[in-house]
């Protein structure tokens, strides 16, 4: 079996205001843009700051993992399943957010981009 099947994944289609997203790219990407409201820890502090994630996500949700493009959200989703939280990858990552149409913004409320 490959990882990537073994990585529970949700369309970014599939995805309603209010789930909670965990935006795991580096700090210049989330400055040039990012969904309204995600949390972010970037992947390379991801181990250290593990307990804002405990902290911040909802006890009963699911918690949604976006990166660029999905590869590290992948990875990032596979270590918190198994921590037992209910986690997905979205599929595609922030490439497919925007493309799909939904807001990217950036900390001061403007539009912003995927970089």
């Amino acid at each position: 079996m490959n990882f990537a099947a073994r990585v529970p994944t949700v369309e970014v289609t599939d995805l309603k205001d209010g789930d909670f997203l965990l935006d795991v790219r580096e700090d210049d990407e989330w400055q040039a843009g990012h969904a309204e409201g995600a949390l972010h820890i970037p992947m390379s502090d991801f181990v250290a700051r593990y307990g804002e994630l405990t902290e911040a996500a909802p006890q009963d949700g699911r918690v949604h993992v976006i990166c660029r493009s999905g590869a590290r959200s992948a990875q990032v989703t596979v270590y918190l399943v198994q921590q037992g939280i209910d986690a997905v990858n979205v599929d595609g990552g922030m490439q497919v957010w925007q493309t799909a149409g939904r807001p990217v913004t950036t900390d001061d409320g403007q539009p912003g981009f995927v970089l």
